[in-house]
């Protein structure tokens, strides 16, 4: 009964010492920060507070809401990026496992000894006999520096970064599937319009050849309009070709085969337009929002418990061991001290010992601080990521904010290039048809116009991209798996049938 009291001292005595934890405690990094964006004061730039969830619904095309929706339910990046998150929270249990006893087991066995001749003191042991054991082991290493705490903090900052990197991935496939949309209609619409050259050009042909054979123009007239009709003809061969490369890596981001997009994307359309006026708040709810800036915080906060585990090997460590069983032998098939297996559940046959352990590895020759410095090193290397993620994501806003901005202005131009050299082709055409001017001129209003119209195109294109990485570079996109689950049902019922995942899944 001594003994008992002076374990439960013991005991009482190190767990009301155990309430510190070594380690730094983790405090969010400092960060580069800015008052206000440069294009601020422009009016197409709106600063108040902008909801983001569903920033694709501003260019109001009902193809692309489905195509996003169909991503987020079939893309196979963002399933892995789910199930992630299932891995951190089973890590995140063994980590909380952690805090209570390791070791908790249960064992017995039957054994036959058969002991030298030639062993020391063989004359004073039984020679050969049964021994039967069966018993409950335990032991629990007592959390005095806080090293499994500080383990369920990494583990639990590991587990939010995973969530994190789920809402990145979102962030990144909502925008990647509206980017793709547009250069899809944008190469749809310039190979409508290269065609149309095409058509232009054919005329031309047809007077030149008119002209030639009336004896009027030379063959080189002739010839020159085959070259440039040719051209422009090879030129939408390559427009198609990125076009099907297009619809190919969309249908990858939906998740089904190339062959299967014709289904969901089934007719041609119009590039989606984008609004004059964008709401993008202000530079500091990129901090709150943008789901790569909180994955780095939280990665560096899972470095910082890690100096603690680190720091904890320094310190002495204290345990409570202890095994309770029962134990019986017999000499050679005839009992011992009147005892046999029939003897092992009784109570004589019980044995047990416990009491508190302690362990110091004081000559470590500095390994144990080295440890240390190598996961403050990482910690501080995770410090300057954050602190770079944070600046790279004000530069893609206002990279893609400029380019925005200037992208519209480019539009304004084009459309009056554009309409000047369509009127420029009409006038070439008639004098040419009417023998003031060489064919020369008609071949440079042509070319010229078939630059401009399709530079407009892509120019018009890259409007809506601009507004897309705008929308991206700000973080939008992820709030619209808020309430959902990470893993949907199908993938959840393949791994219970596998595993037992208890709550683990839902």
């Amino acid at each position: 009964m001594k003994s008992f009291t002076s374990l439960g001292r013991f005991i009482i005595l190190v767990l009301l010492l155990s309430g510190c934890a070594v380690g730094p405690d983790f405090v969010q990094p400092d960060a580069p920060s800015e008052e206000e964006w440069i294009d601020s004061d422009v009016p197409q730039i709106k600063t108040e507070p902008a909801d983001l969830t569903d920033w694709w619904k501003v260019f109001n095309d009902p193809v692309l809401d489905s195509l996003i929706e169909t991503a987020y339910q079939q893309n196979l990046p963002l399933h892995i990026a789910g199930l992630r998150i299932m891995e951190a929270r089973a890590q995140l249990g063994v980590a909380v496992g952690n805090q209570y006893p390791q070791l908790q087991q249960v064992s017995g066995a039957g054994t036959a000894v058969q002991i030298s001749d030639n062993a020391p003191n063989s004359l004073a042991a039984d020679k050969f006999y049964y021994d039967y054991q069966l018993g409950f082991d335990a032991a629990w290493e007592l959390d005095f520096w806080g090293r499994f705490r500080r383990g369920v903090e990494s583990a639990q900052a590991n587990y939010l970064a995973s969530i994190a990197g789920y809402d990145d991935a979102l962030v990144t496939l909502t925008a990647e599937v509206a980017r793709t949309y547009v250069q899809i209609r944008t190469f749809e619409e310039r190979i409508v319009i290269a065609q149309a050259n095409v058509d232009i050009q054919k005329r031309s042909l047809e007077i030149a050849e008119a002209r030639f054979e009336g004896g009027l123009v030379t063959e080189l007239d002739v010839q020159q309009a085959k070259a440039l009709l040719n051209d422009t003809e090879a030129t939408i061969s390559r427009l198609k070709i990125g076009l099907r490369q297009a619809r190919h890596g969309l249908s990858i981001l939906l998740g089904i085969p190339p062959g299967g997009l014709k289904d969901v994307l089934v007719e041609s359309g119009n590039i989606p337009e984008a609004p004059t006026e964008v709401v993008v708040g202000i530079p500091a709810d990129l901090l709150r929002r943008r789901p790569d800036i909180r994955t780095a915080e939280l990665e560096a906060a899972a470095q910082s418990a890690l100096i603690g585990v680190a720091k904890a090997d320094l310190y002495p460590q204290f345990s409570l061991v202890g095994s309770i069983g029962l134990q019986s032998s017999e000499q050679g098939g005839v009992p011992s001290n009147n005892a046999d297996f029939s003897d092992l559940f009784d109570s004589d046959s019980i044995t047990y010992f416990a009491g508190p352990s302690i362990q110091w590895p004081i000559l470590n020759y500095g390994r144990i601080t080295s440890s240390v410095r190598v996961q403050d090193a990482r910690f501080q290397q995770l410090i300057v990521n954050y602190q770079n993620t944070v600046l790279n994501a004000y530069q893609e806003v206002e990279d893609a904010m400029v380019g925005f901005l200037r992208s519209q202005e480019q539009v304004q131009y084009l459309a009056v290039s554009v309409k000047a050299s369509k009127r420029s082709v009409d006038l070439s055409l008639i004098q040419y048809r009417e023998g003031v001017t060489d064919y020369q001129r008609v071949l440079d209003t042509q070319r010229f116009l078939t630059q401009e119209q399709d530079l407009y195109t892509s120019v018009n294109g890259e409007v809506a991209l601009n507004l897309i990485a705008m929308y991206k570079a700000l973080g939008g996109g992820w709030q619209i798996r808020e309430g959902k689950d990470f893993v949907n049902e199908k993938i959840k019922e393949e791994m219970r049938k596998r595993t037992s995942w208890g709550k683990t899944l839902e």
